[in-house]
């Protein structure tokens, strides 16, 4: 079992990345809540069926409650919200009371946002199950989505620990693993060529992944994350490096409609798109075709769905939440490990879109 300690503003939370790390959560939560009246368990219907009762089975608490929501982005929606809200009216959760969330990243997002408006906050934990949410899991920020855009409505709050057992990744779909990892290649690519290099050459295929590899590309990755968060809680300065590749795969998920393409697997095609900026204004040293190359073997689309429009993805890019006075700001990489956010001029954007969009 692995250990990282998060240390966000005034708070600082352990991060428990392993294998039947689940079994040490029931003596956590007795430590750190004596007064605890009820917990809640805002999990989906997915992971609900596959691992729910397991979880309970390790809780020794008399109240416990459960509230299913819908699979993937479908969650994170403004009546999924509320009725979670409704729900733990209804139930009589109080000040004392404990959200776990139990699931991957969009679950985490809605569970951590019903926690931090429900009574002007209660505590939560999270507890991730997909490879996606060793990102989204750690940093404090939640939120739902809005038709205009993904993670609009949100707050910055941060969980009181995360208890990241691996033997839920086991379940995964093809779709997930990829969906998940590419979070891990946007930090190694935003970190240093070190982790970049050792993913190339070790990680060909996500079909069958050791478990030493896993521990080890997931704490790394959180590593990087964890050392961003500290530097910057609140996305004023350099926690804005962590959305490499988001711009433009916020802006595709929003077009092809949420759940149609995964979060990882859109950010994978936004992250090409920044590469191919950054090797023309910053001559970044980086083999273009052979990193497209490698996210191909990997699974991965390399290029835009087809029939997006390039004008509506930059009306998209304009509603981002790094985005100043209606000017894009994207993410780049001017060398390995030093990331930077440019205002990216219209005509320029729109040129480039086209050009990778024709391939």
């Amino acid at each position: 079992m692995e250990k990282i300690t998060i240390r966000a503003g005034n708070q600082t939370y352990p991060v428990l990345v392993g294998f039947d790390v689940k079994n040490h959560l029931n003596a956590f939560i007795k430590e750190q809540f004596p007064q605890l009246t009820s917990i809640l368990i805002i999990t989906d219907e997915t992971v609900g069926d596959l691992y729910l009762d397991t979880l309970i089975e390790k809780l020794e608490f008399p109240s416990i409650r459960t509230k299913i929501v819908p699979a993937g982005e479908n969650a994170k929606t403004f009546e999924v919200f509320h009725d979670c809200l409704t729900y733990a009216l209804e139930e009589k959760l109080d000040r004392k009371s404990l959200i776990l969330s139990f699931g991957g990243g969009a679950v985490g997002d809605l569970a951590g946002f019903v926690a931090a408006t429900f009574m002007r906050g209660i505590p939560f934990i999270q507890i991730p199950t997909t490879i996606l949410a060793h990102d989204s899991a750690v940093g404090g920020k939640v939120a739902i989505n809005h038709s205009l855009g993904k993670n609009m409505i949100g707050a910055f709050y941060q969980p009181s620990a995360v208890f990241y057992d691996l033997n839920f990744l086991k379940s995964l779909p093809a779709s997930e693993r990829r969906s998940g990892f590419a979070e891990v290649i946007k930090h190694a690519l935003i970190h240093d060529r070190k982790f970049y290099l050792w993913l190339l050459e070790n990680i060909g295929h996500l079909e069958q992944l050791s478990d030493s590899d896993v521990v080890l590309f997931l704490t790394e990755g959180i590593k990087v994350k964890g050392s961003i968060v500290e530097q910057d809680v609140n996305e004023s300065g350099v926690r804005a490096h962590l959305n490499f590749g988001h711009t433009l795969g916020h802006a595709i998920e929003a077009e092809v409609g949420y759940g149609s393409i995964t979060h990882g697997e859109a950010v994978a095609i936004g992250m090409l798109f920044a590469l191919k900026l950054s090797t023309e204004l910053y001559s970044l040293s980086l083999n273009l075709q052979e990193f497209a190359g490698w996210l191909e073997q990997l699974g991965y689309r390399t290029e835009l769905p087809e029939n997006l429009s390039v004008e509506r993805l930059i009306n998209r890019m304009k509603q981002d939440k790094k985005s100043v006075g209606q000017t894009i700001r994207f993410v780049l990489l001017p060398e390995f490990g030093k990331p930077k956010v440019d205002e990216i001029k219209d005509d320029y954007l729109f040129k480039k879109l086209e050009e990778f969009q024709k391939g």
